[in-house]
């Protein structure tokens, strides 16, 4: 994806909108593009500091996004666990029944 499709991600990231293969791909060029990187921030920063400064609330924005990326790339570690076991049970389920069948031929 360019950067501007990954520029239009950024509100339905930062509204945790995104799924979990939009949300891998949205970390993964995060990493590496600086300019995307500083948008998230600048708009992180404007949507919750808006929504902070008229709850009169004191607020670390800066932590709140490095946290709320960080539980992002939880989430997408978690599911890709999860998508690997679900991997290794079919794969263990595939093998009984070949061994099942087999077995059944034989007799």
């Amino acid at each position: 994806m360019k950067c501007k499709e990954f520029d239009d991600l950024i509100p339905k990231f930062i509204e945790k909108k995104l799924d979990f293969v939009t949300t891998k791909l949205f970390l993964e060029h995060m990493q590496s593009c600086t300019q995307c990187k500083e948008e998230l921030n600048i708009q992180f920063l404007v949507n919750e500091g808006l929504v902070r400064l008229e709850e009169g609330e004191a607020f670390d924005l800066q932590k709140e996004m490095r946290d709320m990326v960080g539980n992002a790339r939880k989430k997408v570690r978690t599911h890709e666990r999860f998508l690997r076991q679900g991997r290794w049970i079919e794969l263990f389920v595939m093998l009984t029944a070949i061994l099942a069948l087999a077995w059944i031929l034989i007799r």
